[in-house]
């Protein structure tokens, strides 16, 4: 898809070809390896490249990719999205609500087991039961 709409704004095969690398965030040295030339070539087509699709830099050659980029991934995306909303109803759908176990709390204070309060309204819990 891409690679077409960069032949028909007059690039060749293979600039098309590290252009559209490039815009998926491979570095030069990554295409160069991946297209088995050097990164001296890479660097040879890129400029090439910016001439041909009148950009000054590889940020804006990537921006002007990505909405060519972006039909496939989209689609792709959105089936993803909505098998992950279906999974989640499924079991929301399933789930039981429990209570967890633990200590009540009234007014502020938390009751401990065999804790309580002495006259001078300190706990007793720590100090031996005294």
């Amino acid at each position: 898809m891409l690679r077409d709409v960069l032949i028909q704004k007059g690039l060749s095969n293979r600039e098309a070809e590290v252009a559209e690398l490039v815009s998926k965030g491979l570095s030069n040295k990554e295409v160069a390896n991946q297209l088995f030339v050097t990164e001296k070539t890479v660097k040879f087509h890129l400029t090439n490249i910016y001439k041909k699709m009148n950009v000054k830099s590889r940020a804006q050659l990537i921006v002007w990719c990505l909405p060519h980029l972006g039909f496939v991934e989209t689609e792709v995306r959105a089936e993803s999205n909505n098998q992950s909303a279906t999974t989640a109803q499924a079991y929301n759908n399933n789930q039981t609500q429990t209570i967890p176990a633990g200590s009540a709390t009234v007014a502020g204070a938390t009751t401990l087991p065999g804790g309580g309060m002495n006259r001078n309204g300190n706990s007793d819990i720590g100090m031996g039961g005294i």
